[in-house]
């Protein structure tokens, strides 16, 4: 049977927040990115090393990272990474998906879970950076209302971020609500 009559199976995994012990699954996943897929996430070749030291980097500095898992394995990923150098909260984001998964929109759900997050964690913008061959990140960055740019051999999109709203504010009820009140 070829692979363009056989219909994808349906995706049966979770997306959500992956945990410190993760790590291990998150490193893995990575590791099993096919030579392409690799270096459209990390936008160049790189040795299993580096990305082992990459996979423990992301978890001991912080950033948030948004996994599909199936069968205990995480088979796709979604990061976001604090820019604390830059004037307005803005988050570094990077996506990777196993090949077997690639082009069955999990991309698209993966980039709508970090959005949420990044809102929820009142970043302002999100920064995207990606090789000028990577025509699917490009597409997904688009439909984000990414504003993209050439510079200095890459693409880099920004997304900009409608704030989370505000609580509604109720007369009489603090912070504390109505242990306040009484």
């Amino acid at each position: 049977m070829s692979s363009l009559s056989s219909v994808a199976q349906p995706l049966t995994g979770t997306i959500r927040l992956l945990r410190p012990s993760e790590l291990p699954q998150f490193r893995e996943h990575l590791l099993r990115l096919d030579d392409l897929s690799r270096r459209d996430r990390f936008n160049g070749p790189t040795s299993d090393s580096f990305v082992s030291s990459y996979a423990e980097r992301s978890f001991h500095n912080g950033a948030l990272v948004i996994g599909y898992v199936e069968n205990g394995q995480v088979l796709g990923a979604a990061e976001l990474h604090e820019r604390p150098e830059d004037r307005l909260p803005t988050g570094e984001i990077a996506f990777s998906v196993e090949r077997a998964l690639q082009h069955r929109g999990l991309g698209g759900l993966l980039f709508e879970r970090l959005i949420e997050s990044a809102r929820a964690f009142g970043y302002e913008r999100l920064l995207v950076t990606t090789h000028p061959q990577n025509q699917a990140m490009k597409r997904l960055a688009r439909k984000f209302n990414a504003t993209l740019r050439f510079e200095d051999g890459e693409t880099v999109g920004i997304i900009e971020l409608e704030p989370t709203p505000s609580l509604p504010a109720r007369p009489g009820v603090g912070m504390f609500g109505r242990y306040l009140a009484a």
